[in-house]
């Protein structure tokens, strides 16, 4: 029996009330609860979730929808106590904080101290109108929302370009800026490498492996995933490269992306050849042919981040792959399968990428939503794909579909060797290892009963210095029975030498391009803004406030919520009368 809650004009992001529906979906006697803002788009997903109600139609985007699946009508009204006393408890810390929150552009820029950057992590729809606000107040943008249009990236990031300020994303998930993490983010040493990254993952695995080395970055530029394609045309890459390039403090600059559009390859190899610092660069997905004198091309995350170390001390780039040692796992012969389930995007695309060089023979399937690559014996998914996070926390923050995965991959007979990632920093769970560790040690005694032996590796992607405690992290996992890699690279390379396979390290000649001369100054607000701690406009989760203050930089929350009833069309009249009458809402 599905009942149906609407709380009226109390707006909350959409990660404290899908942590919200997790936690009172464990409730005994509750089937499943979902609860979510009653925008058109997630009235959809309850619909598609089997949870659709005629009272669902009538709520509106500022109203909070709960609806409970429950055989037991006495259930709803412990739900509903325990949904109040959340946002009663949410209202408090609100209040005591409320002179520093602001519910408005105009009361967010009188209370901000200079500011210079809008972070957005508010529902896509809504996100493209707020970026251009904050491009109309003259503050560069970090769009950590997704959903937004590519024919709107291009128009915001086209306006930023004129204005001389910086777009990064949409859909960016990491970004530091002169030490000052931006949603998802490693705590990473300040050093001498330059970081442009159009991967979220990506920029943290090589941030966490260049601090291990006991080096660290000026700045990891976030760019979103698209930024590199025809249409967008590497706007934001090529203004942050030619940013890096003017700070002195910066000896080394790498560049990070899955392969881009061609001629966007060629237009963004062409300003590196421009630049007289060490460059290392790293297309995801795409094997190196060729190294140059002054750019180093690399084939995975782990050798962009150990040569750019190399690089940073003065060395000669010597990068040699490893695989973890004594790792003692008896196989049947029918134990064939490398089974890799990951939150991190960039990391599940670089274990597909060396799995199919590993066994080039195997088959590629049709692929599966959300899966990077599946064979006949191995299987790769992103699970934190779009189809996985709709309704439901990232994967970084809910072990709840990672652990249904372990358990099923467990079960099969086939299955040698499972591959998971721990992400933590700022933005991820508070303590993953401990959420995983019960599930790995269960389905490792299960394999155990019925006479198998499995290999589970686990790679855990952060700092010391991160809030989960990175050493706490690793050890509750060994103690579940997980072997820990160091990096993701070496992860995958032990994987595929326990299913018998391997990978050969490209050993590549030193080849010279002609290049045209390309103007490489860039607008002085972009270099003033990676070359001090920015003041920030948070529009959206307030955890990303919180990561901005205790690094030292200043924050002002906008608790944002839809104005004209979430109508979207009235929203971007309002917008353009607004600006023309030289106000913001």
């Amino acid at each position: 029996m599905l009942y149906t809650i609407i709380k009226e004009n109390t707006y909350q992001d959409s990660i404290v009330l899908m942590l919200l529906s997790n936690k009172l979906s464990a409730i005994d006697g509750v089937n499943k609860v979902s609860i979510m803002m009653g925008t058109p788009a997630n009235k959809d997903i309850f619909k598609s979730s089997g949870l659709g109600t005629d009272e669902l139609e009538k709520a509106n985007p500022n109203d909070i929808v709960i609806v409970i699946d429950t055989n037991q009508e006495e259930k709803v009204a412990a739900v509903k106590e325990e949904v109040e006393a959340a946002l009663k408890g949410d209202a408090a810390s609100q209040d005591t904080s409320k002179g520093q929150e602001a519910h408005n552009w105009k009361r967010a820029m009188e209370l901000a101290n200079n500011p210079n950057l809008a972070l957005i992590s508010i529902p896509g729809q809504y996100a493209a109108m707020e970026a251009e606000n904050a491009l109309n107040e003259g503050l560069h943008v970090f769009v950590f929302s997704d959903n937004v249009s590519k024919e709107d990236e291009v128009k915001l990031k086209q306006k930023a370009h004129e204005k001389g300020l910086l777009v990064m994303g949409p859909d960016c998930g990491t970004g530091i800026i002169h030490g000052v993490p931006l949603a998802f983010t490693n705590i990473v040493n300040e050093g001498d490498i330059g970081v442009v990254g159009a991967s979220g993952t990506g920029i943290q695995e090589v941030t966490s492996i260049i601090d291990r080395y006991g080096k660290g970055v000026t700045n990891a530029i976030g760019t979103g995933g698209r930024d590199l394609s025809t249409e967008v045309g590497a706007i934001t890459v090529l203004d942050s490269i030619k940013a890096l390039n003017q700070d002195p403090k910066v000896k080394v600059i790498t560049v990070i992306s899955k392969p881009p559009a061609e001629e966007v390859q060629q237009k963004v190899l062409n300003v590196l050849r421009n630049i007289e610092k060490p460059v290392v660069t790293l297309f995801l997905g795409d094997q190196p042919t060729y190294q140059e004198e002054n750019i180093y091309h690399a084939y995975t995350l782990e050798e962009a981040a150990v040569v750019s170390v190399q690089l940073s001390n003065g060395d000669k780039p010597n990068f040699k792959p490893t695989v973890a040692e004594n790792v003692n796992v008896s196989l049947k012969d029918s134990q064939v399968g490398i089974k890799g389930y990951y939150s991190g995007g960039t990391l599940a695309s670089e274990a597909a990428m060396l799995l199919k060089e590993a066994f080039k023979e195997e088959v590629l399937e049709e692929k599966k939503e959300a899966y990077i690559l599946k064979t006949k014996h191995h299987e790769i998914i992103d699970l934190g794909d779009d189809i996985y996070t709709q309704g439901k926390p990232h994967p970084m923050i809910d072990p709840e579909k990672r652990i249904e995965m372990l358990e099923t991959s467990g079960n099969d007979p086939e299955t040698a060797v499972i591959m998971i990632d721990n992400v933590i920093g700022y933005g991820s769970h508070d303590d993953m290892a401990s959420e995983l560790a019960p599930a790995i040690k269960r389905m490792l005694a299960n394999a155990h009963q019925g006479g198998r032996e499995l290999a589970v590796l686990v790679t855990v992607v952060g700092t010391t210095k991160d809030p989960q405690g990175y050493e706490k992290q690793i050890e509750t996992l060994k103690e579940s029975g997980a072997i820990i890699c160091e990096t993701n690279d070496q992860m995958v390379r032990t994987a595929i030498k326990l299913a018998g396979g391997k990978v050969e390290q490209p050993v590549l000649d030193i080849q010279k391009f002609e290049h045209t001369q390309e103007d490489l100054t860039v607008d002085e607000k972009i270099v003033s803004l990676i070359n001090k701690k920015p003041s920030v406009i948070n529009i959206g989760l307030k955890s990303f406030t919180a990561a901005v203050q205790n690094s030292g930089s200043e924050c002002v929350q906008f608790n944002w919520r839809p104005i004209a009833g979430g109508d979207e069309k009235l929203m971007k009249v309002l917008q353009f009368l607004n600006y023309y009458e030289g106000e913001t809402i």
